[in-house]
């Protein structure tokens, strides 16, 4: 759900869900001249607030009815559903980190450990706010991509597919003109020959797709050219065949490098007069029907060793068009991902899901040898399956292996805080204390930070002792 006021600058909201009301007093004065802060202190008034005022950020207790923690899953999951591009950040006790890693698996935003210092808290909240709005307007690109990302179904903004664009919107509007289409499989050539449909002419009239790899070569002739009754067993009645059955419209030859030398001449007949006869007639038929083909194969390289023949291959490619790879496309990887994470979202009713740090560089580095359909089938899968609203590697069925390793912001976070506690108290020779004066924060808050990273100020002491010896 996009917010009312998703795409104008305004005083950002903050909601903070608590039921201590100490906690609730701090952060309202800590950050009432940042934000419109409004406050609950339960389920219910959380919930109408979410949808009465609908906050960009929320700080959300965890276990909000004094124990169970299920009761801030809760709130998180509704929350979602309500926005996904709502952040939402965990007020954990030291106790609940595992639960507050759950959190952020299913879709908190971050969590923040209890005793609150405000300071971390505030940079913490101004950088999730800026994640959000940047969110926001990337799924308005999506949303309302241009001519340059967006082609009817296709997408794609690299300089190659931008290029393509232009040239299927020339080529739609020249009616008299076959087009090859030239690609890998799993490139989307048969979207393009949809989209040149779309924009012809011939947009109402039939579209009539012939896979030539799918049909016997001895069934070939006739899907084609439609046969006569009785001139094969089987043959009950006359049937007419995909080229007549496109009369006005267009017939898509699929995979025309597959098509046998036996047929490949009585095609270019069809080419040259746009007269067929069914197999076993003698009736002639014109039609008025425009041929767009395509191949993943070097049609030049099978001319070449005698597979195809040259005079057809020269009157198909009127036109040719080159589909290039995945690989090639550049940035369009990610900008594709997350295009199909925000379609199967929709389709099956999920919120919106985004890719983790590890899951974008295994996409960018893939050799994708199955193109945008193997792309499309593996984030179809990731949304379904995955109850988690960050996709990882192992959601999206790839491998890490060889992919820079970054680590993610709370582990950066961790070591920063775990090297500079450990230099102030071994500058102060473990007094705590004088460690806090010197990092600029309370004791109570570096003793919390100390437990939780496994630091014990009496290791420093002891060291200051024997050097002092």
């Amino acid at each position: 759900m996009n917010s009312p006021h998703a795409n104008e600058q305004h005083v950002a909201k903050l909601l903070i869900v608590d039921d201590d009301p100490s906690i609730v007093s701090q952060l309202r004065l800590a950050f009432r001249k940042e934000y419109q802060v409004f406050t609950a202190q339960n389920v219910d008034e959380a919930w109408a607030l979410v949808q009465s005022e609908h906050p960009d950020l929320i700080t959300l207790d965890l276990a909000l009815d004094g124990s169970n923690p299920e009761t801030g899953f809760g709130v998180l999951e509704k929350c979602i559903a309500f926005d996904p591009f709502m952040k939402v950040v965990l007020i954990t006790g030291n106790d609940e980190e595992a639960n507050a890693r759950r959190a952020v698996e299913q879709g908190a935003a971050d969590f923040f450990g209890k005793p609150v210092d405000v300071d971390e808290l505030r940079v913490l909240l101004r950088r999730q706010l800026a994640v959000a709005r940047l969110e926001r307007q990337n799924a308005e690109v999506l949303e309302h991509l241009d001519d340059e990302e967006r082609l009817g179904a296709i997408v794609g903004r690299s300089p190659g597919m931008q290029a393509l664009f232009k040239r299927i919107c020339k080529v739609s509007a020249v009616d008299n003109i076959e087009v090859l289409i030239l690609g890998e499989s799993g490139t989307g050539k048969d979207m393009v020959a949809k989209e040149i449909r779309r924009l012809s002419s011939r947009a109402t009239k039939p579209f009539v797709t012939i896979d030539c790899t799918a049909i016997a070569p001895t069934l070939l002739e006739s899907e084609l050219f439609g046969h006569v009754k009785g001139t094969f067993t089987d043959a009950h009645e006359s049937r007419p065949g995909k080229l007549e059955l496109a009369d006005g419209g267009i017939v898509f030859l699929n995979e025309i490098g597959d098509l046998p030398l036996s047929l490949q001449a009585k095609l270019l007949r069809f080419l040259q007069d746009h007269e067929i006869e069914r197999v076993g007639g003698r009736e002639v038929i014109k039609l008025d029907v425009r041929v767009i083909a395509a191949t993943n194969k070097d049609l030049e390289a099978e001319v070449r060793a005698g597979r195809f023949r040259q005079d057809l291959y020269y009157r198909l490619s009127g036109v040719e068009l080159l589909m290039p790879p995945l690989r090639d496309r550049g940035d369009d990887i990610l900008f594709l991902a997350q295009y199909l994470m925000d379609r199967f979202a929709k389709e099956y009713g999920r919120g919106r899901k985004s890719l983790s740090v590890k899951a974008k560089q295994a996409l960018v580095q893939q050799q994708w040898e199955g193109n945008v359909r193997e792309l499309q089938r593996a984030i179809r899968g990731a949304v379904a399956l995955s109850s988690g609203r960050v996709l990882d590697v192992e959601d999206l069925g790839l491998e890490a292996a060889g992919a820079p390793q970054v680590p993610s912001l709370k582990e950066a976070r961790d070591r920063a805080d775990r090297e500079a506690i450990e230099r102030a108290l071994q500058l102060t020779g473990g007094n705590v204390s004088r460690a806090a004066g010197m990092l600029s924060i309370s004791r109570p808050s570096l003793h919390d930070r100390m437990t939780r990273l496994g630091i014990d100020a009496g290791d420093f002491r002891r060291r200051a002792s024997s050097n002092s010896v």
